[in-house]
């Protein structure tokens, strides 16, 4: 159900496995965790989601905290397979995402939301007429092959009395949403944060239909920052160390979305500076939103949503969604 671009070369692949090969000590921060240096992989291109990231390295939070963190693009090993197997200590990933690998066995744990509730939707420019799921009918889907995009397209469309037998799912691949709705595709799945914010500043006019209005039990944490269980048993220190720099990173992006904006512009100049302070300005009121604390994480969310994958047959066996995710780590930071 989210995109996000995997980056296919080989060069990139063989450096960020042998970079994450271990933890050096860093004799000049010794607080606490040793001055261990860390790795953490993207889940797509540098974007707002991951301001907050940029903003502890730059202000210092990661440096005081004892760990130095090294900030790595995601390739064709996702981050999930690269933090069990022990090739990267932190990802970014998502709650079906992390859900569907510990189905296969894979021994990764949530620990952190990012953003507190759902922002994607179903996206279309006005003139497709696609005002509701049940517009759907009779029009083209541009997919990125994930299994659970039809179940979740079934899912609203039932809700509003249609069904996704009537519409045209096609492989959107690594296309453009602007381009691909110019060509042959009629809606596409998107985070408004981001490709909704691009379409305001192109005058794109856009039909945003929001997933959890017609889902609202399956209002999912997207992103979530991931490590190993074998790191949470052998070294929470770390964990704990990279959870509290990161959490204030966040709060620094929520106070100061503008400032925050130029740090995330300045660390990676390749991206469009009017979409970064613009969707940040709407993101980081978005990254707290209603919880008590940031990146806190709702078993009762876990546990439905990991249902609903079993239920539709996208996970071949049942998910203790305890084991999931863990507040722990946010719960004991020093307030």
């Amino acid at each position: 159900m989210k995109r996000f671009i995997q980056m296919t070369l080989i060069g990139l692949i063989s450096v960020a496995l042998t970079a994450c090969g271990g933890a050096q000590p860093d004799t000049q921060n010794n607080q606490g965790t040793a001055g261990k240096s860390v790795s953490l992989f993207l889940d797509w291109t540098p974007n707002t989601n991951h301001t907050g990231i940029y903003v502890a390295k730059e202000k210092g939070f990661y440096k005081d905290a004892g760990i130095d963190v090294e900030v790595l693009l995601p390739g064709e090993v996702s981050a999930e397979q690269l933090v069990a197997t022990g090739k990267g200590e932190f990802g970014i990933s998502f709650q079906n995402h992390v859900t569907q690998a510990r189905a296969q066995g894979l021994p990764v744990v949530s620990i952190a939301a990012v953003i507190q509730h759902d922002t994607s939707g179903y996206a279309s420019p006005v003139e497709k007429g696609i005002e509701s799921p049940k517009d759907f009918a009779g029009k083209t889907y541009g997919a990125y092959g994930s299994e659970l995009e039809k179940s979740m397209v079934n899912f609203v469309m039932q809700q509003d009395g249609a069904d996704v037998k009537d519409v045209n799912i096609v492989q959107l691949g690594n296309s453009d949403f602007f381009v691909a709705t110019k060509r042959d595709i009629d809606f596409v799945s998107i985070f408004y944060g981001w490709t909704g914010i691009e379409a305001e500043l192109r005058d794109v006019k856009l039909n945003f239909i929001k997933t959890t209005d017609y889902a609202k039990d399956y209002d999912v944490y997207s992103p979530v920052i991931v490590t190993s269980e074998k790191l949470i048993s052998e070294d929470p220190e770390t964990v704990q160390a990279f959870v509290e720099a990161t959490a204030k990173g966040y709060q620094f992006a929520i106070e100061n979305p503008a400032e925050a904006a130029d740090i995330l512009i300045a660390a990676e100049p390749d991206l469009n500076p009017d979409l970064v302070k613009k969707s940040q300005e709407w993101l980081s009121p978005r990254y707290q939103d209603d919880a008590p604390q940031w990146g806190i994480q709702e078993s009762k969310r876990w546990e439905a949503f990991a249902d609903f994958l079993f239920k539709e047959g996208i996970i071949e066996k049942e998910v203790d969604a305890t084991q999931a995710f863990t507040n722990q780590f946010i719960e004991n930071i020093k307030k």
